[in-house]
């Protein structure tokens, strides 16, 4: 180890230390002098106007203040100036291994452009990865396995409240706001959707111009804003929101509670971002910071928001309505569930957003330290459905790192109903992943809206791209399906992966995670009593938790002895055992953790 490290007064090893180092420090500067002075010696004009520039720029160094590194290093403080800036692309396309994610690995992204271009995205020689690693995961597939005919998976979305379902793709965009995507990036998202047959998400931006000028099916996304929809005091306004959602490009309506990049903070989308469009789309004036608040106005409380998504049904002329967040206290969740019990009233579905979800620029520590990730979310939700026996009324979505074939099918067999993708989808039309969204400098014209820097981004090429991914990330989910021997991704279950764990054992994940069993959160016998502790704190009348309602149920849990033990089926519950064999019925138990969900009927 050098001694400057190991030896507080170390004896200097020349005898002018300081003067060595001063002619080191200024040795660029020095270097730009001489190169001047050559240049007037010798009448060559190139040299002095490098010369020059240089010299110029020290004695720029040397008198400005804000930079101590320029002070003590003019001229050469810039190259260490220039390398942080150009740090990104250095590493990412000199340094960064082809699975290392950060936040996609090369490999993801290669597979997306591949699949956006119709190109062969098959490798040779064998996979990349570990695995033997910790963490490792594989479907388990069937000596029975066949190829599927139909690999465009559509599943129906709307409850009994809902007079106009929707039936939507297994995959779909996720939500990326008009304002944060340039007009180019959200016609060539929607004209692909048109032409591949699935559903564009608007985010909450609103619906702009360029979102209907193709028709492909939109959800609107309502977000704390209420962008498209609100009155001089950004409050929600019924008549506007009606006006447009009976539109019938507008296939479905989600309220935004929170999003994985940023859970419980408000967005702001910069005021030079804002074109005199985006304005007039968000309803916000010209010139000003877009400001959408952490919460909503139109309700504070679990009923106030069961009675606002029924008003926005109702307004919509019954088309299917639901929310989206990203999970943070869990009894929360829970008090909107017991509301919905209490008042007979359910969402067509639920979008559960993961930390891991990125498009959204937002702080360092909400980025990396608030929020649930996506299988955790998904799992509380799914568990506390279940557990509360009302799964089968509500559609699950999820969204957060999503691109692959095996990305969709692992969340599927989870026990949610569809996925979304926004990062897949913008390397589809042309994201190289340069982390520059928030700049309004995005290089490939798809996160900015400098009008010449967003012409470079082809409308219709991209668009073919947008659909191709779509089409060829779905015949992948289907090769996945029919390998494991089935006819439709709903029909996949947890006991189809297995997961290496970290002393090599290997877990199916319906033993790896926790499933519990149906109904079991009504009389709080849940096998996990931190979900039974979770649902007695939580109460329909509020979102804040019910403390003394925890502290008795820990009473008497102690006085009682807690009773969570699994239920069994008995003659004439609503489960049968032809049920739970899956057979005609259209109701799959798992074998292990009694998970239930719709699927379709077998072709068989």
């Amino acid at each position: 180890m050098p001694q400057s490290r190991t030896n507080l007064n170390p004896e200097p090893k020349s005898n002018l230390p300081y003067l060595t180092g001063v002619l080191l420090r200024y040795s660029t500067f020095a270097a730009a002098v001489l190169l001047f002075l050559a240049g007037l010696l010798l009448f060559n004009w190139w040299l002095i106007l490098i010369g020059g520039f240089g010299v110029a720029l020290g004695i720029y160094d040397l008198l400005q203040t804000k930079h101590a590194i320029l002070s003590n290093y003019p001229v050469a403080g810039h190259i260490r100036y220039v390398l942080e800036d150009f740090r990104p692309e250095i590493r990412q396309y000199l340094l960064e291994d082809d699975k290392e994610q950060v936040p996609f690995s090369r490999q993801q992204r290669a597979l997306v452009y591949q699949r956006a271009k119709n190109v062969s995205d098959t490798n040779a020689f064998g996979t990349l990865d570990d695995l033997y690693a910790h963490g490792k995961e594989w479907f388990l597939q069937s000596a029975v396995s066949q190829p599927l005919e139909n690999k465009d998976f559509k599943i129906m979305v709307g409850g009994e409240r809902c007079q106009q379902p929707h039936e939507m793709s297994v995959f779909n965009i996720s939500a990326m706001s008009f304002g944060s995507l340039s007009a180019n990036a959200v016609m060539a998202l929607n004209q692909g959707a048109k032409i591949g047959g699935f559903t564009h998400d608007t985010g909450e931006g609103a619906i702009s111009p360029h979102h209907r000028k193709f028709g492909g099916d939109l959800i609107w996304e309502l977000g704390t804003g209420y962008f498209g929809c609100r009155d001089a005091n950004g409050d929600f306004d019924a008549q506007s929101f009606a006006e447009k959602a009976v539109d019938p490009q507008v296939k479905m309506i989600e309220i935004k509670l929170s999003q994985g990049a940023k859970p419980g903070k408000g967005g702001v989308l910069p005021a030079e971002k804002i074109t005199q469009e985006i304005a007039d789309t968000r309803q916000v004036p010209l010139g000003q910071d877009c400001i959408s608040p952490s919460s909503h106005t139109a309700f504070s409380t679990p009923r106030e928001l069961v009675a606002f998504w029924q008003q926005l049904r109702e307004l919509s002329g019954g088309k299917p309505v639901g929310f989206k967040l990203c999970i943070g206290q869990p009894w929360q969740f829970m008090a909107i569930v017991k509301a919905m019990i209490e008042m007979d009233n359910y969402p067509d579905f639920i979008v559960i957003d993961g930390a891991e979800g990125g498009t959204g620029a937002a702080p360092v520590e909400f980025m990396d330290n608030v929020g649930m990730p996506m299988v955790d979310g998904f799992l509380l939700v799914h568990n506390t459905l279940v557990g509360a026996g009302i799964r089968d009324k509500v559609r699950l979505g999820v969204s957060g790192k999503i691109v692959s074939g095996f990305d969709i099918a692992r969340m599927i067999a989870l026990g949610a109903d569809w996925c979304n993708s926004a990062r897949g989808f913008m390397f589809a039309v042309g994201c190289i992943q340069s982390r520059s969204c928030h700049t309004n400098t995005c290089p490939t014209g798809v996160a900015t809206q400098d009008p010449y820097r967003q012409k470079a981004l082809d409308v219709p090429s991209k668009a073919e791209r947008v659909a191709s991914f779509h089409k060829n990330t779905l015949k992948s989910l289907a090769s996945i399906v029919g390998a494991v021997g089935l006819q439709h991704p709903s029909q996949l279950q947890p006991y189809h992966i297995a997961r290496r764990l970290e002393d090599g054992q290997i877990k199916l994940l319906s033993k790896f995670f926790y499933f519990t069993d149906r109904g079991a959160l009504l009389d709080q016998s849940a096998r996990a009593d931190v979900f039974n502790q979770m649902w007695v704190m939580s109460t329909a009348d509020s979102f804040l938790a019910d403390n003394d309602a925890l502290i008795a149920y820990n009473k008497d849990s102690r006085d009682t002895g807690k009773q969570t033990q699994a239920p069994t089926l008995k003659a004439g519950d609503q489960a049968t055992n032809d049920q739970a064999n899956n057979n005609t019925t259209g109701i799959m138990m798992g074998n292990v953790n009694n998970t239930f969900r719709d699927f379709p009927p077998s072709s068989e």
